[in-house]
């Protein structure tokens, strides 16, 4: 694998930033004049790797479409049994999710889709791969016999129908006991459709 070149790093950094402040100061409210601020750099430095707020705004996209993903990865390994297969289904109704992505933020990109084909495309594009990440795994699991399902993509999509309403809604909760009863209850729910 090549090195990364120094605009790619620059930019990554830049996207960071911006993903920060708009953490601090909502998407709306960030502008490149806001990220050089916090970098410590004129803002020309930024328009040098990225020409215009929108494609800054599709780095962003991209950062947290990465950072997304990363769900379906268990912290220490691949699953190589049972548990850590129960481990992984675990996991995604939990509150990793928050650790990975801000809710704030990445509703805000979200809301782009409705205006902007190429950020829809891009959200529909994650989907995808995350759908299919959920089969394969499901599918290995079955394999490994871990799991005893037929129909797994019937059942992939229902499964993630759930775990995406459940991340929707329980970001509307605020009440720290309300939230663990809401997500356990879709967890079983999601649960008993691929049977375990």
């Amino acid at each position: 694998m090549g090195r990364k070149s120094i605009k790619e790093i620059r930019r990554k950094e830049i996207v960071k930033v911006f993903y920060n402040v708009a953490i601090s100061e909502g998407l709306e409210n960030t502008s490149i004049a806001k990220i050089a601020l916090e970098l410590d750099c004129n803002p020309s430095l930024i328009i040098h790797y990225f020409e215009t707020k929108d494609e800054l705004i599709y780095g962003l996209i991209d950062y947290i479409l990465e950072r997304y993903s990363n769900i379906f990865v268990l912290d220490n390994s691949e699953i190589s049994s049972k548990e850590e297969f129960a481990e992984l289904i675990d996991q995604l109704f939990t509150r990793k999710w928050n650790e990975l992505i801000d809710d704030g933020v990445f509703y805000s990109c979200y809301a782009l889709t409705f205006k902007n084909d190429k950020i829809k495309r891009k959200f529909k594009v994650l989907h995808q791969q995350l759908r299919r990440k959920l089969i394969k795994i499901l599918q290995d699991a079955k394999m490994m016999g871990y799991l005893d399902i037929e129909r797994i993509e019937h059942k992939a999509e229902l499964f993630f129908i759930v775990l995406e309403g459940a991340y929707y809604y329980l970001s509307l909760i605020d009440d720290k006991q309300e939230y663990s009863d809401q997500m356990n209850s879709f967890r079983m729910h999601a649960k008993s459709i691929i049977s375990i």
